[in-house]
This record gives structure tokens, sequence and C-alpha cells, in this order.
């Protein structure tokens, strides 16, 4: 089971919901098969962490670039994150 909801707006664009609710323990470190964008929909206190990096605020003024293979995870706020993804 996924710990977000995700709406699909175009092929490669999705929106993506983690609720402030969720067990940080279902946000599990992982990789993904394509690179990937994150832009904020609002303004959150949830982190992004690449392995072997510092975590950094999700900043609601600029993008997160995932490389495909790149190993990371969320690091939960005290509000509900919103995302739009775009994959390539």
């Amino acid at each position: 089971m996924k710990p977000y909801t995700e709406i699909m707006i175009e092929p490669n664009k999705f929106v993506r919901f983690f609720s402030k609710d969720i067990n940080e323990f279902d946000l599990k470190w992982h990789w993904d098969e394509e690179d990937r964008i994150l832009l904020p929909l609002c303004k959150t206190d949830w982190y992004f962490q690449e392995d072997n990096e510092i975590p950094k605020l999700i900043d609601y003024n600029s993008s997160t670039e995932i490389k495909k293979g790149t190993y990371h995870r969320l690091i939960k706020g005290t509000t509900d994150l919103i995302l739009i993804i775009i994959k390539s």
C-alpha cells in the first residue's frame, strides 16, 4: 500500500497527497526508475533527503530534482504535503 494518494493530470504529471497523519515508518528509503521533479503546492515543514545527504526543507519557492536510481525519502512534517510530481 502506498503512503500517498495520487491523481494523474497529464501522462507524466501527477498531484500527490501525503497526510499529516501518516505513520512516519511508512515513508521508506526507496529509488525510482525515472528522473522526477517535485514541486510543492503550498508551504510545508516536510523534508526531502537523498542518501548520504543532510535533509533539506521542501521549499515552496523551488523544485527538487531526483535522478533515476537515487535513494531518497521524505521526512514527515506537521501539515499535509501536496506535490506536483513530473516524471521523465
